[in-house]
């Protein structure tokens, strides 16, 4: 038997390759497949399977992609409209050699959402391990907020019943693949566990300390984030996502041509830290920070108009680009070569987000008038509490919400250390207004200086 786990950073998703003899499957893949191929032809094996566990709302399935490639047949739950691939039910068995994978439908997260138990037939005919899918996680389960409030109760129970009665009955000593790690959009209290056992989760995860009722009150009370994104990765992992071929060529542009881009309405995403941003950025940019793409992108662009990236020197923009495609985004037009040094010293319009230090904040809040505006997500706000006389509003909702900032006023702006308050002033000052401050160092320099905070109910 042989079980890897590939892990694509930002969005925390976990896919596997699981093979034996001559024969493997992957499960849950990303768009991006080389990993897999490479993989595959390390161990001599040939991709005959590809399962998805559920409709991936937080990334664009490779499951076109690899079977462009290999010719697998692509599996997925029946209790969906899929354009693509096989229905698969209870109790259906798929052999790789002397292993068999058996589909356990597990239905709560997504009413389509499968499980997939290993039997090594070569040992026992007991379950060895399990692929969870987003069912269930290392001490968390999965949300069930995308049916409407009206359907939420429903799936919950679904979701109850598909873990204590269909999974927690595979006995202890299975291990647990689940599709999520820390971090991951689709749970809020997942652990940085790489995997578990059922054994573990009974004395861990909440979910096997409450009876049904309270789980389910757990469940539809869970407050979690609905990016826009989502709406496209859900067209795309129903009818089948486009097949890309190549996808991480970095296609540098010459400055007239990053120029002509932008009279044809490009989105210009500014990859650089903070710190740089605020020295000096063009007009119009977006600045999220390399490891928060994956994040708070499907907040702010659209699918529509191209992007063009702007970094310092052109380093390391395959992850990028990987980062990118995962989401759907294949209007990427290039990226500024030369970076953005090139744009200053040929006489480039340069354009500032104002910074202050929290000890600045602290002095001026008492001397000055501004809007203070807090773009942490909630869980912290309620966690560690918040900075008197500020306004919450969170980071990603800012794109839809916006309009009730008044242009007039002078907004300071906070978030956790700085990069998601340089998002939001980027933003803000694409929409035209003028007096925007970030807070670096954000709400963790303010606790780390002994600045009062006050609790959030």
């Amino acid at each position: 038997m042989f079980i890897e786990r590939i892990v694509s950073e930002g969005i925390a998703h976990n896919s596997y390759i699981i093979g034996s003899g001559a024969k493997a499957a992957i499960i849950d893949p990303r768009r991006d497949i080389d990993i897999y191929l490479v993989i595959a032809k390390r161990n001599k094996f040939k991709l005959t399977h590809i399962f998805e566990t559920h409709r991936n709302e937080d990334y664009v399935s490779g499951s076109n992609e690899l079977r462009a490639v290999t010719g697998a047949e692509i599996y997925h739950g029946h209790n969906y409209n899929f354009q693509y691939g096989n229905p698969v039910r209870d109790g259906d068995i798929f052999r790789l050699n002397e292993l068999e994978l058996k589909i356990i439908e597990t239905p709560g997260h997504t009413y389509e959402s499968i499980s997939i138990a290993v039997i090594d037939n070569s040992t026992t005919s007991d379950v060895f391990a399990v692929f969870s899918g987003d069912t269930l996680f290392s001490g968390d389960t999965g949300r069930t907020d995308f049916y409407g409030t009206e359907n939420r109760i429903q799936v919950s129970e679904m979701l109850y019943n598909s873990i204590t009665k269909k999974l927690l009955a595979l006995g202890d000593g299975v291990i647990i693949y689940p599709a999520h790690g820390a971090g991951s959009v689709c749970g809020s209290e997942i652990t940085s566990h790489p995997l578990t056992t059922i054994g573990y989760e009974k004395k861990i995860n909440p979910v096997f300390n409450l009876e049904k009722n309270s789980f389910i009150q757990k469940k539809t009370e869970e407050h979690h984030y609905l990016p826009p994104y989502f709406q496209k990765m859900e067209e795309l992992n129903t009818a089948g996502a486009p097949v890309l071929g190549k996808y991480s060529e970095s296609n540098l542009l010459s400055l007239d041509d990053f120029k002509t881009a932008i009279k044809n309405k490009a989105q210009i995403l500014d990859i650089r830290s903070p710190p740089g941003f605020s020295g000096g950025h063009i007009k119009g940019s977006l600045n999220i920070w390399r490891d928060g793409l994956s994040a708070f992108v499907g907040y702010f662009l659209n699918y529509n108009d191209p992007v063009v990236l702007v970094d310092d020197y052109n380093l390391e923009i395959e992850p990028v680009i990987r980062q990118l495609i995962r989401l759907g985004y294949d209007n990427l037009a290039g990226v500024l070569g030369g970076g953005y040094s090139l744009w200053y010293i040929k006489g480039g319009e340069v354009s500032r987000l104002q910074n202050w230090s929290v000890h600045e904040l602290h002095e001026k809040k008492e001397t000055e008038e501004f809007i203070l505006l807090d773009v942490r997500d909630i869980d912290n706000l309620r966690k560690f509490g918040s900075i008197s006389s500020a306004r919450h509003l969170y980071v990603g909702d800012l794109s839809q919400k916006f309009h009730a900032i008044p242009k007039d006023k002078k907004i300071v702006i906070y978030c956790d250390a700085g990069y998601k308050g340089s998002l939001a002033g980027s933003f803000l000052l694409s929409k035209g207004y003028r007096d925007v401050i970030n807070i670096l160092g954000g709400f963790n320099a303010w606790i780390n200086s002994k600045y009062p905070v006050i609790k959030v109910i």
